[in-house]
């Protein structure tokens, strides 16, 4: 349990943890700086009746956590201690004119080398709730990362009923196999990747796995009558997640770190990259009594293809800390689950969310576009190499892509080179704001499956409103796919399955209170319109959150130009920027 004790213990109020830390400094206006210091090391860590060694923050899994206050500054110094590249993504920071610390690797900054260090320094502007952070280079987030805990302003509270206790509940997956071979196996024998061996609830998979020990269950200790704040993050790499607790009920508030018009449920379903606030109120029970709380993935992908397994931890009430035993675990109710290919259920779960949109928090969709683009988002093949065998499609390679544009890495950071005006040979800003190619992008598939490559990005001018309309398509089967957009939220105006109408389907827009969010998913054989204002200069990724649509290509970038006045700019790089 020390590992799950110490990440878990419950979080004290803001004014405590200031007392605890003297170093912090604190402003006139209340806002604080935080330093925290990332020794990235390897760690021995035992699951499933085998220990392997893994890529980890100071020795801890999951990371530790970040706390703040909306409009805190963060200092947090990244030493790599390990063989491998790292950098690490603050995930749903906003990063307004601190592209510099966003970090995926060759985007923003080139990759932090073993023995060398980088300072990540940003300030969390107009954001409350819970984001996350994690490795953002290879696969090497699957066991890299941790939660953001951002608090409301000093004498500002929640728009609900305070919590007893907030709680982080991380889910992520665990493979016995090295991922970083993982990966690299699939790309290049053009096969989809071997599957995680576990789901995890804050690093542990809990009894209903083979060789799963008593202490690799979480547990969460409640009292009866409280109402508990649960800050759930999707961490796996490649599945999105529905997640029950046996016989209780949710209160949805928050998405993304935006508030949301409250909505209860017994079900949540939850995509990679993003998360979600939520208040359980448990019940009047004064006996020793334990419930179930189960994940397991959504998909549409075909059979075979990602772990179709249940991870479980156990909400106990009036627990006496004594430890767990199979016998006491087995009587235990599973709670029902919707089908693993419930995509009607997930349509009506993403249509229930909406902006809370009030005096305090207000809505602020663009109401005109200055900008409209067009993406197609899916699979696709490569052609196999001379004189290899591939395992793909019809002896292909697999791969993904955006308006048929598989994203290559470039070997120079986009933001460095657009800063310093170096960016021939390293990007071109001719991506196709609409598909080349236009088909029946649900219904049967073109012939020709083949995707081009490039290093090329979309360059809009300070402060342009844009309308992002994304379309899944049916190649290599209809999959559901969690777009993340650094730099930025977007609004969610509209959704829909099939092929997107241009003429009809803008009319039922949502432009009065929208869902704000980082990370949205692309229906299954449908699609999805989102809207946001370009006022953040840098360069911006742009990629799908299963994490071997991304290795395959489905990712591409945004440039946005600066503003005008010296608050709209871009500063120059810090001094201890990594090179490559």
């Amino acid at each position: 349990m020390g590992v799950q004790s110490s990440f878990f213990t419950a979080f004290f109020f803001l004014s405590c943890f200031i007392c605890l830390y003297p170093h912090l400094a604190i402003a006139k206006h209340g806002a604080v700086t935080r330093h925290y210091k990332f020794n990235i090391r390897m760690q021995n860590v035992t699951r499933l009746c085998q220990t392997k060694s893994i890529i980890t923050v100071n020795g801890k899994f999951p990371g530790p956590r970040i706390i703040a206050r909306e409009g805190d500054r963060l200092v947090i110094k990244v030493v790599n201690h390990v063989p491998n590249n790292i950098s690490i993504h603050w995930h749903g920071i906003r990063q307004l004119r601190s592209g510099w610390a966003d970090g995926p690797a060759y985007i923003t900054q080139c990759p932090i080398q073993t023995g060398q260090s980088y300072v990540y320094n940003f300030t969390i502007i107009g954001q409350t709730g819970t984001l996350w952070y994690h490795a953002h280079v290879s696969w090497i987030r699957a066991t890299l990362y941790g939660p953001i805990v951002i608090l409301p302003r000093r004498n500002t509270s929640y728009p609900f009923v305070k919590p007893y206790k907030e709680v982080p509940i991380i889910f992520g997956e665990w493979w016995k196999a090295d991922t970083e071979a993982v990966i690299n196996q699939a790309l290049q024998s053009g096969a989809g990747p071997n599957n995680s061996d576990a789901y995890t609830i804050n690093g542990l998979p809990g009894p209903l796995y083979n060789c799963s020990s008593p202490r690799e269950t979480f547990r969460l200790n409640v009292k009866p009558g409280k109402t508990y704040l649960l800050r759930l993050i999707n961490a796996a790499l490649n599945d999105e997640l529905f997640f029950k607790i046996t016989n209780h009920t949710f209160t949805i508030v928050d998405a993304d770190a935006t508030y949301v018009k409250p909505f209860e449920t017994d079900t949540i379903y939850i995509t990679p990259g993003q998360t979600s606030n939520v208040l359980l109120k448990t019940k009047n029970i004064t006996s020793n009594t334990k419930f179930l709380m189960v994940a397991r993935p959504y998909s549409t992908a075909a059979a075979g293809t990602f772990d179709n397994t249940t991870v479980a931890g156990i909400l106990e009430y009036n627990s006496n800390n004594m430890p767990i035993s199979g016998a006491s675990i087995k009587g235990l109710a599973l709670p029902p689950l919707p089908a693993i290919n419930a995509t009607s259920y997930v349509a009506n779960w993403t249509g229930k969310f909406r902006s809370l949109g009030n005096s305090q928090f207000p809505v602020n969709v663009p109401q005109t576009v200055e900008k409209s683009f067009f993406f197609t988002v899916g699979l696709g093949n490569d052609p196999c190499p001379k004189n290899q065998t591939c395992q793909g499609p019809n002896g292909t390679k697999f791969a993904a892509s955006v308006n048929n544009v598989s994203f290559n890495l470039p070997t120079t950071a986009l933001l460095q080179a657009r800063f310093f005006g170096k960016s021939n040979g390293v990007f071109a800003t001719n991506f196709p704001a609409f598909p080349l190619s236009q088909f029946n992008y649900t219904g049967t598939p073109p012939n020709n499956t083949m995707v081009s490559h490039g290093t090329k990005i979309v360059v809009l001018p300070y402060n342009t409103t844009v309308e992002l309309v994304m379309q899944g398509t049916s190649i290599l089967g209809a999959e559901n796919h969690p777009l993340h957009l650094h730099g930025f939220n977007f609004y969610v105006v509209g959704q829909g399955t099939g092929n997107f109408n241009s003429s009809s389907d803008p009319a039922k827009y949502n432009l009065v209170d929208p869902v704000e969010r980082n990370t949205v998913g692309v229906p299954a054989g449908g699609w999805v319109a989102v809207r946001f204002r370009a006022d953040n200069p840098g360069v911006w990724f742009m990629h799908c959150h299963i994490e071997i649509h991304l290795s395959w290509g489905l990712r591409m970038a945004w440039a946005v130009m600066d503003g005008k006045l010296p608050n709209q700019k871009l500063p120059p790089p810090p001094l201890d920027l990594p090179k490559c």
